[in-house]
C-alpha cells in the first residue's frame, strides 16, 4: 500500500493546483454538493436566486464525498470550496479534525429550524429517509412495519435489503418489537447485537441483497422482491418517471444532508450569506417542490402544499414513528458491526 501514497499526494496537489488557476481568481463563492437531481434542486432553489439577488457569481461543483479533497486544501491552505454539503457521517470527524469551521449560530437562523439541523460544525440543508417500498402490484395487501417486512407467510417473496450492517440491524430489532425510540440503547448491548442477528437469520434465506440506490427500484419493478429497503427519494423519483410504488413511512430511518465551511475559506462572509439564504422559507420551499426531501425550516414546512409534504419524509404523520439515524451509535460500533455483518452474509 506504501508505494500508492506518493502518487495520491501528487494527485490532490494537481487537483487543488487545477481548482486554484481555473476558479480562484475569478470566483465569488464555490458552493459544493452531491450532484444528480439533488444538485439540481439546489441550483433552482438556492444559487440562482442569490446570484440574482447579490449580482455576484457562484460555481456550483458536484463531488463523491470525498473528504480527502477537503482535507488536502484545509492542509495546503489552498481552500477553493466555500460551501460544502456533506453526510452525517462525515460531519463529526471533519468537525474534529478542525477542516470544518465551527460555526458562530449568532450569524445564522438557528430559532428557524429543526432541532436535528443543529451541529457545531454544519447547517441541515434537507431531511432524506431510508423506507421500506413495495410494489402494489405484486402485493395486494400492504404491508404496515417491519413486522410485515419479515412475515414471509402473510407475505410470501423475496425481500430487498441493503448490503451492510447499519440500517438493517435497527430494522430487525424493530420487527422484533422494539420501539424505534429504543433502538440504540438496545443496539448498545450485546444481548441486543445477538438480538438482531438473530431476527436477520430468520429472513436470510428471502433476502436480496443491493448496493445502488437504484436497484430497490429495478427490483421491485421487475417483481425480482415484494418489498424492499429503499431511499426515499429515489422511490419518488421513479413515480414522477411512470412507475407505481408506494412507501411505508413507519418505523423508516431518517438523517439529514449539512452544509459546512472548509477551514480556511477566504470567502467566510459570502458562505455564511449563502447558508442563511438556503436555510431561509422561500428556497427551503422551492427545494422540497423539486424534489421529495424534506425541508429543515419550520415555516417552509407548515407553508409547504400538504399534497407534497405528505411525501416528505419530516412530514408530521410520517416522521412521528421514524427513527433519527444514530451517528454517534455508528461511530462507535459500525466497525466492529460491520465486521460481524461480513462474517455472518457469508456463511
Amino acid at each position: 500500500m506504501k508505494p500508492r501514497t506518493p502518487l495520491l499526494a501528487l494527485g490532490l496537489a494537481a487537483f487543488i493546483a487545477s481548482a486554484w488557476s481555473t476558479t480562484a481568481l475569478s470566483r465569488d463563492l464555490t458552493i459544493v454538493n452531491f450532484g444528480g437531481a439533488s444538485g439540481e434542486a439546489q441550483q433552482a432553489a438556492f444559487v440562482d436566486p442569490l446570484k440574482q439577488k447579490l449580482g455576484i457569481n457562484i460555481i456550483n461543483v458536484a463531488y463523491n464525498g470525498e473528504q480527502a479533497k477537503v482535507k488536502a486544501m484545509v492542509e495546503t491552505n489552498n481552500v477553493v470550496w466555500d460551501v460544502v454539503e456533506v453526510e452525517t457521517a462525515d460531519i463529526g470527524r471533519g468537525c474534529d479534525e478542525g477542516l470544518y469551521e465551527k460555526l458562530d449560530w449568532s450569524q445564522l437562523p438557528k430559532a428557524e429550524l429543526v432541532d436535528d439541523a443543529y451541529h457545531e460544525c454544519g447547517v441541515g440543508t434537507f431531511v432524506w429517509s431510508t423506507v421500506m417500498a413495495y410494489n402494489p402490484k405484486n402485493l395486494p395487501n400492504a404491508p404496515t412495519s417491519w413486522a410485515d417486512f419479515w412475515d414471509v407467510e402473510k407475505f410470501p417473496g423475496k425481500r430487498g435489503l441493503r448490503k451492510g450492517a447499519r440500517y438493517n440491524v435497527e430494522f430487525a430489532l424493530m420487527a422484533d418489537g422494539v420501539p424505534p425510540a429504543e433502538v440504540y440503547e438496545v443496539l448498545a448491548t450485546p444481548e441486543g447485537v445477538d438480538r438482531a442477528f438473530r431476527k436477520l437469520d430468520e429472513l436470510k434465506p428471502h433476502i436480496q441483497w443491493w448496493e445502488a440506490g437504484a436497484q430497490p427500484v429495478q427490483m421491485l419493478a421487475a417483481g425480482d422482491v415484494v418489498m424492499s429497503s429503499a431511499y426515499n427519494g429515489r422511490i419518488a423519483a421513479a413515480n414522477r418517471e411512470g412507475q407505481d410504488l408506494s412507501i411505508v413511512w413507519n418505523q423508516s430511518i431518517y438523517d439529514l444532508d449539512y452544509w459546512v465551511i472548509p477551514a480556511g475559506s477566504p470567502n467566510r462572509d459570502l458562505a455564511y450569506e449563502f447558508i442563511r439564504f438556503a436555510s431561509s422559507p422561500e428556497p427551503q420551499k422551492v427545494f422540497a417542490q423539486h424534489i421529495a426531501y424534506g425541508p429543515i425550516n419550520k415555516q417552509a414546512i407548515a407553508e409547504l402544499d400538504p399534497a407534497l409534504l405528505a411525501d416528505r419524509p419530516n412530514a408530521p404523520e410520517n416522521i412521528k414513528n421514524a427513527l433519527l439515524s444514530g451517528y454517534e451509535f455508528w461511530v462507535d460500533h459500525g466497525e466492529e458491526l460491520d465486521q460481524r455483518f461480513s462474517a455472518w452474509s457469508t456463511r
